[in-house]
């Protein structure tokens, strides 16, 4: 299904590229859209990841074996069982549902030397993390799979609307190299476009230190951090000192891969914590701004009347306190997730009964380790007892978990890595989903600055590197001890099966 597209001539057209998980809308664009409409400025929108995905599934496959052919036969059968409440509550025939679709784009993919997926885009020659290629996307973009589809349908775009800027939305590595093609055709089919790029994974390559703009020939405009006032200077509207709600206006009857309609919505950026080591926001300088907790309840209001929404998804890398009281004295109307940090309010029981009264269904807690000195090394600002009793008084008041673990930090070695399955073990009853991560080192973080580095995703874009372990705990042995020994605990396993495949915590609070 397409965006209704205004026939009215806009400003500028905004895209979200492929590839991203199809489960909701994307809420940069909104906000975007949202300031742009409240000062007057001709918008429209284009998911183009959500079109993408419709093209690639209806690819004839060139295969013979079983499951690929039946995956082809009942590609509109998942789409519409992933749509449907019923699916999630037999969570086998999900797993099915999602297995089947996702293998179909595998399939697709893989004709044309890919590793595609339903969240991933990864290519045998091309990396986007070297800009050298990211510009061979672009100057060759009839090379991309989904270059039979953008070729037709930004024109089409570009025709209806007539816009002077085109935007394009860039969060995720895998979306970077379709990003960069559809750059380069708008390049040479409308060179008297301006192109706009920006999102996390341009805020994140800006802020590398000593950076210096590759793109420059190719883009007009990167724009680094929250882009509505640079945006509104280049459009040459004047910024009112005022907050505008996101316009999802234009997305709300897309069917995205979820049995109900999500709002994203953040009620900040950055992390008023600002204090964990090795933080990618921390190492960008990401400011922590808030939106008023009166305001957020007033839009969802607003944005909840204008659209029957089932779920809303708080974006926040820390829902704050005050938010999660606010919410708590006046519900929203709809279920709703988060992620949030061990605060004292959580450490009360009757407050964790009005967060699930008020429809939190699953909070999500970066707990990260089961060892006090590598929490404490880490700066995270928690202890282990407090996260218990939080799991805890979540599990009685039915709020599920979603549990975060990072391995192989510079204070970890195994001792530490056992007593955090340890932990694990011992509130397994409290915990619902867990997710398992091996740690990267952020290249450009003060603390990496102890440590040596070496290359660990070649490319003069790479973020993350790896690092000789002061303790001798590295990649392999960390891999070993995850796969053999913390995901085979008999107490822990069930919760790891538990995980929805590739959607993981976008689809979680639904079952």
């Amino acid at each position: 299904m397409k965006i209704d597209i205004d026939n009215s001539m806009s400003e500028i057209l905004l895209i979200y590229p492929p590839v991203a998980k199809p489960s909701e809308p994307p809420a940069g664009i909104a906000q975007l859209a949202g300031v742009l409409k409240g000062h007057g400025v001709g918008c429209n929108v284009a998911d183009l990841n959500l079109e993408g995905l419709d093209f690639i599934l209806k690819q004839q496959l060139d295969v013979n074996d079983t499951w690929s052919l039946r995956a082809g036969r009942h590609v509109e059968k998942n789409r519409v069982a992933l749509s449907t409440l019923s699916t999630y509550q037999n969570f086998d025939r999900y797993k099915r549902a999602v297995a089947d679709v996702n293998r179909v784009v595998e399939v697709v993919g893989k004709s044309r030397g890919l590793a595609l997926s339903l969240a991933n885009y990864q290519d045998e020659k091309l990396s986007p993390l070297r800009s050298q290629d990211l510009l061979g996307a672009a100057a060759h973009p009839e090379a991309n799979i989904y270059y039979p589809f953008f070729s037709q349908r930004l024109p089409e775009l570009c025709d209806l609307c007539k816009p002077l800027f085109i935007g394009f939305s860039l969060n995720y590595l895998s979306q970077a190299l379709t990003t960069f093609a559809m750059i380069g055709f708008c390049r040479q089919r409308f060179p008297e476009l301006k192109i706009v790029v920006g999102g996390g994974l341009i805020t994140s390559w800006s802020s590398r230190p000593g950076w210096n703009n590759p793109f420059c020939d190719m883009i007009d405009h990167l724009i680094a951090g929250p882009g509505e006032g640079k945006l509104l200077e280049l459009l040459g509207a004047e910024s009112l000192d005022s907050h505008f709600q996101p316009d999802y206006s234009k997305f709300s009857e897309l069917k995205y891969l979820a049995p109900g309609r999500i709002l994203p919505y953040a009620a900040s950026s950055g992390c008023y914590w600002n204090r964990c080591t090795f933080c990618p926001e921390k190492a960008e300088g990401s400011r922590y701004l808030q939106v008023a907790p009166k305001i957020v309840l007033t839009e969802l209001d607003q944005l909840l009347n204008e659209t029957q929404y089932s779920l809303i998804h708080f974006l926040d890398n820390a829902m704050s306190p005050a938010l999660l009281r606010a919410l708590a004295k006046a519900p929203p109307g709809v279920e709703w997730y988060g992620f949030i940090r061990i605060e004292d309010d959580l450490l009360e029981l009757d407050f964790c009964f009005e967060l699930r009264r008020s429809g939190c269904v699953m909070l999500k807690l970066g707990v990260e380790s089961g060892a006090p000195e590598v929490l404490q090394a880490m700066k995270k600002g928690i202890a282990l007892e407090r996260v218990a009793l939080v799991l805890a008084n979540l599990k009685r008041a039915g709020i599920a978990t979603y549990v975060y673990l990072l391995f192989g930090t510079p204070s970890e070695a195994l001792a530490e890595a056992r007593q955090t399955l340890n932990f694990v073990a011992e509130n397994h009853q409290a915990i619902t989903f867990l997710n398992l991560a091996i740690f990267n080192l952020p290249l450009f973080s003060v603390e990496s600055k102890g440590l040596r580095v070496r290359d660990f995703y070649a490319g003069d874009l790479s973020l993350y590197g790896d690092f000789i372990h002061p303790r001798d705990w590295q990649r392999k042995p960390i891999r070993n001890f995850l796969n053999q020994e913390f995901k085979r605990h008999p107490l822990i396993a069930p919760i790891i099966k538990c995980d929805p495949p590739i959607f993981t915590s976008n689809h979680a609070p639904f079952f």
